[in-house]
């Protein structure tokens, strides 16, 4: 699969929420945080379906659903960043969140929870 752009996460996200939706109804969910033309919005599912990220069936007007699943495109940014950043090392991903804080006291019990119940 292909690694999202920022603008792709955004039309994505629509798309999660909101299942087979048509031109006008992407633009008006997007336009509020990005100002996207019609015409620009258009060009993001054209390319976005020639990547297989976006479907769209033949009615009029077409409706434009995402292929992908929100959890396959985590797993994917998850990878990538663990492999540019912490050079594969899950372990190092874990230690700079807990190091720099980024982990609630709750998080933490989960994660102690998780590590736990990984333990054979």
């Amino acid at each position: 699969m292909t690694r999202l752009t920022d603008s792709e996460w955004r039309v994505m996200e629509v798309l999660w929420n909101g299942g087979g939706l048509h031109l006008g109804q992407i633009l008006e969910a997007l336009s509020p945080q990005t100002g996207w033309s019609r015409t620009t919005v258009h060009t993001y599912l054209t390319r976005m379906m020639a990547k297989g990220l976006v479907t769209a069936d033949g009615g009029m007007p077409k409706r434009y659903a995402a292929a992908v699943s929100r959890e396959q495109c985590g797993e994917e940014q998850r990878k990538d960043l663990l492999e540019r950043v912490y050079r594969g090392s899950a372990g190092q991903l874990v230690a700079a969140f807990v190091r720099d804080g980024g982990l609630s006291r709750e998080e933490r019990e989960e994660l102690r929870r998780l590590l736990d119940e990984m333990e054979v």
